[in-house]
């Protein structure tokens, strides 16, 4: 089984030049219980379940399963998911030190005008070079997961 390793930081600045990759996501949550989420995601032209475990004390870290499904059967589970749903693009940018490659999602609908980016990480501890975008570190903020933001959306916040 896999285990996810990710920091995820606010974004200030101009990220877009550097993206060498954009792919819209629409998804929706089957649960969304802290103990355990199951998303379905359209992730460009493809479909995917994914489960995903609470994460450990820094936030950092939890147990992560993703399969690939067909989009029709996500479109059906999305009948059957909870109020909301999360609708973004996700920018590939590569990170200046050539090792790491970070995610960063450009939120619309209830949750516009939110950027936040990620990376995966090998180990909690592993160093990584920050971007002059990125702004405040978020990791383990619960606002941030996008299971919360469907339920608390960011034009709430203010």
């Amino acid at each position: 089984m896999a285990q996810e390793i990710e920091k995820k930081f606010l974004v200030k600045g101009d990220f877009k030049a550097e993206a060498f990759k954009q792919t819209r996501i629409t998804q929706g949550y089957l649960s969304s219980v802290p103990e355990r989420t199951v998303r379905i995601r359209v992730k460009g032209d493809k479909g995917f379940i994914t489960i995903k475990g609470i994460g450990n004390k820094s936030g950092a870290a939890r147990f992560e399963w993703e399969k690939e499904i067909p989009v029709e059967d996500v479109q059906a589970l999305l009948e059957l998911a909870e109020p909301g749903v999360i609708d973004k693009t996700r920018y590939l940018v590569k990170n200046s030190d050539g090792v790491h490659t970070w995610e960063v999602d450009e939120f619309y609908g209830d949750n516009e005008g939110l950027t936040v980016a990620e990376v995966e990480l090998a180990d909690e501890n592993e160093p990584f070079d920050k971007p002059e975008w990125l702004g405040e570190e978020v990791t383990g903020d619960p606002k941030y997961f996008n299971s919360m933001l469907m339920k608390n959306p960011y034009k709430n916040w203010k």
